[in-house]
């Protein structure tokens, strides 16, 4: 029942706003937000854990108050106010992170102040808190959040235990396998970030290839949903004309330059 009086014909649910965030509109390996800790503190599956976590407590907390202040935070100064609310909720992170877990502090470093500027958090509240109500805006927050933290394990995972031999601090692979001392570096966390990207991408694309539509935009498909019909798609074509539509192209933006400028499309058409 209360399904139903929440419902609201055209508005996405609560569990798609949450889920988008997983995959298909992931931060890190999606939408390439926040690389700047990805890369860095992934060195450790614990780091990861820790940056994940601070990163969606600070997600679901500003994008709730931003969202309940929406309607009365004046439009020309939204961003510096969301900036204000965003560093409230990280200087609290930081001051329970440095009081509890100070080797996670010394760990993550100047990366976890530098939440107040991540992409994800100032984006979020942006686009989405500031136009959706507080619930919705919590289930946003969160699943972005979580998809940001999966991201992140997954790559601490992948780097501590090729890099290190050890998992959450703990040895996994024999001592006669030597470390690959690379994925601890920023080439290899560059490496890694985009294994996972393809990986995250390769569903999506198998689906578009199962619905017979092509993986990626090529220049045929662009000139296809082109509404100017230049003809490139098809030059065999009687009404194709691909060096007429190119003299035009030119001499109208040549003409914003230069309005005096001698146009031959409009001798040719007199």
């Amino acid at each position: 029942m209360s399904e139903q009086v929440r419902a609201v014909p055209g508005e996405p649910s609560y569990r798609q706003i949450f889920s988008k965030g997983l995959l298909d509109e992931n931060p890190a390996l999606r939408q390439m937000l926040g690389l700047c800790p990805t890369l860095a503190v992934t060195t450790a599956v614990t780091n990861g854990l820790g940056m994940g976590f601070a990163t969606t407590f600070v997600l679901v907390c500003s994008e709730v108050v931003v969202s309940l202040l929406r309607k009365h935070i004046p439009s020309s100064v939204r961003i510096p106010a969301f900036i204000t609310i965003i560093a409230s909720f990280v200087t609290l992170v930081m001051m329970l992170v440095k009081a509890y877990l100070p080797a996670l502090d010394e760990a993550l470093g100047i990366y976890l102040p530098l939440i107040v500027v991540n992409c994800i958090v100032l984006g979020r509240a942006e686009q989405f808190a500031s136009k959706h109500t507080p619930v919705q805006a919590a289930a946003d927050g969160l699943g972005m959040g979580v998809g940001f933290t999966i991201s992140l394990v997954l790559m601490s995972a992948i780097r501590e235990l090729l890099g290190a031999g050890t998992l959450l601090g703990i040895q996994v692979l024999p001592p006669f396998i030597e470390p690959m001392l690379i994925m601890v570096t920023p080439a290899g966390g560059f490496a890694v970030l985009g294994v996972l990207i393809a990986i995250s991408v390769w569903p999506e694309q198998r689906r578009r290839r199962e619905e017979g539509k092509e993986a990626l935009e090529t220049s045929e498909t662009l000139c296809a949903a082109c509404p100017l019909n230049c003809g490139v798609n098809d030059p065999h074509r009687d009404d194709c004309a691909r060096g007429e539509y190119a003299e035009r192209l030119m001499d109208a933006f040549l003409s914003a330059y230069d309005p005096n400028r001698y146009d031959s499309t409009r001798e040719r058409d007199a």
